[in-house]
């Protein structure tokens, strides 16, 4: 059986692995998970032992298949736990994320699969991000950017929001930016502050590292910004 720390690790890996692909290295997971550069290579050492990474000296570590499914089950239950605090419970998406990390290692597939039920089995959390289906596959490249990564004129909808910072994620939320909104972009300062239109009177200015927090798509339709795009969550 393995541990709830385990667990956290073979997440935060495939997290990374999925951002930057493999091999993920040992300053990365550290930074992830705020550990110490020898704590991190001391459970990747047991983690390699029990069969679930693979270690190349100098470059870092790999997930094995096993511990990829390993990873997407706590992925499953941490992401589908954020969904129905957000319907059920009334959490607000800014709450859910550490409640899900406190409850993910300990729900049985019984609970997981009510859970699913409950919630009519769905595609994404509250911030946009996939949840593995029950069979564990893995995840498809969502083929999503950075807003940042965008330029003046150009109409995009929000995928999904990184869950890494409560007060962002209340921000966003005041602003009326959440997944399934198209936005316009405005204005980009030398500076690092991006303007966007959010609705048709109303422009938002997002510092940088707030606006690398949000990953979009081009529109393909004709929604005003601020706009709920078809499908989007709010």
């Amino acid at each position: 059986m393995l541990s709830d720390v385990m667990e956290d690790y073979l997440k935060s890996i495939y997290q990374i692995q999925a951002r930057s692909g493999p091999p993920v290295s040992t300053s990365a997971i550290a930074e992830s998970l705020d550990k110490t550069p020898a704590t991190v290579t001391s459970m990747l050492g047991t983690l390699e032992e029990r069969g679930l990474v693979t270690r190349e000296k100098y470059k870092g570590a790999e997930l094995t298949p096993e511990g990829e499914t390993v990873a997407l089950e706590v992925l499953r239950h941490h992401r589908l736990i954020e969904a129905y605090l957000a319907e059920h419970l009334n959490y607000s998406w800014s709450e859910v994320h550490d409640e899900a990390d406190a409850l993910e290692h300990h729900i049985s597939e019984e609970f997981e699969r009510r859970v699913a039920a409950a919630l009519d089995d769905p595609a994404v959390d509250p911030h946009g991000d996939p949840i593995p289906s029950a069979d564990l596959a893995p995840l498809e490249d969502d083929e999503t950017a950075p807003l940042t990564e965008h330029g003046v004129g150009d109409r995009v909808v929000v995928a999904r929001v990184s869950d890494r910072d409560r007060e962002e994620l209340e921000y966003l939320a005041d602003a009326g930016i959440t997944p399934g909104t198209t936005l316009e972009i405005v204005d980009v300062a030398p500076f690092g502050m991006l303007t966007v239109r959010v609705a048709p009177e109303s422009e938002q200015s997002l510092p940088e590292a707030v606006a690398g927090a949000i990953f979009v798509r081009h529109s393909v339709d004709a929604s005003e910004p601020g706009e709920q795009a078809e499908g989007g969550e709010t």
